[in-house]
């Protein structure tokens, strides 16, 4: 409870206050992570394609039906609904003490919960876009599609989720503003994520502040670089700290 009342005050204190996040965040939201013992990497190991092959640029070409298949069972969740992580970062950007969120998700949970500065480092299922003539759809046009590989009613082309796969490179914009955001941050708070996909990872490296916290349940290669390290469940703590502020 000490750590809580620490991060509490911290978050009282700050007025530039930026949140990394990871597949952490949505795990209490039903959405399963990648690399926990209880995750998508580990319940995919019977399948003649690891995950990590299935979600790669190169897969989605060659074989788009089985990407297709594994895309909508394994990594859309349309009816997850925001934890209280989610819903208390919304608050604090409401009170003007939150600058930006930067998310590795693709579920769009936080703008869900009311965040407008979200940064998608790797997009968002919420977002498609025709291969050929660049028309852009939602989620429905993925979720509604007659044929396994969705096509633009337009040209015929196959729809691509806006999602940075495998072999893809980040998008630049998007990386530039975290960057931007994390130096420029009083109090970064980093939680739900390994700290082991880079690009992403270093990201943390820009802060030029004097308080980090991390809130992981697992050991990261930045556990004794943060100020404050909490490994309770992150919905909870964030629940415990909206209470206390």
């Amino acid at each position: 409870m000490e750590r809580i009342e620490t991060l509490t005050s911290w978050i009282q204190e700050s007025s530039r206050i930026v949140f990394f996040g990871g597949a952490g965040t949505s795990t209490e939201s039903g959405i399963p992570d990648f690399r926990s013992a209880a995750g998508l990497y580990q319940s995919e190991q019977h399948s003649p394609y690891p995950p990590e092959v299935m979600l790669s640029h190169h897969f989605f070409v060659e074989h788009p039906e089985v990407f297709y298949d594994f895309y909508r069972s394994k990594m859309i969740h349309e009816h997850a609904k925001p934890n209280a992580c989610h819903n208390v970062l919304a608050n604090l950007e409401k009170q003007g003490k939150l600058q930006a969120i930067i998310t590795q998700n693709i579920d769009g949970l936080h703008q869900k919960a009311g965040s407008s500065n979200v940064l998608e480092l790797h997009g968002s299922i919420h977002r498609n876009y025709c291969m050929g003539c660049s028309l852009y759809y939602g989620l429905e046009a993925i979720i509604t599609s007659v044929d396994i590989v969705p096509r633009c009613p337009s040209c015929g082309n196959v729809i691509k989720p806006d999602v940075v796969l495998y072999e893809e490179s980040l998008d630049t914009q998007v990386l530039y503003g975290s960057m931007d955001a994390i130096s420029s941050a009083d109090l970064l708070i980093i939680g739900g994520t390994s700290l082991t996909v880079q690009p992403a990872a270093q990201l943390v490296s820009y802060f030029k502040g004097s308080r980090t916290v991390l809130l992981n349940a697992e050991p990261t290669p930045y556990d004794d670089q943060a100020d404050l390290l909490i490994s309770d469940r992150i919905a909870e703590v964030m629940e415990k700290v909206n209470k206390m502020l």
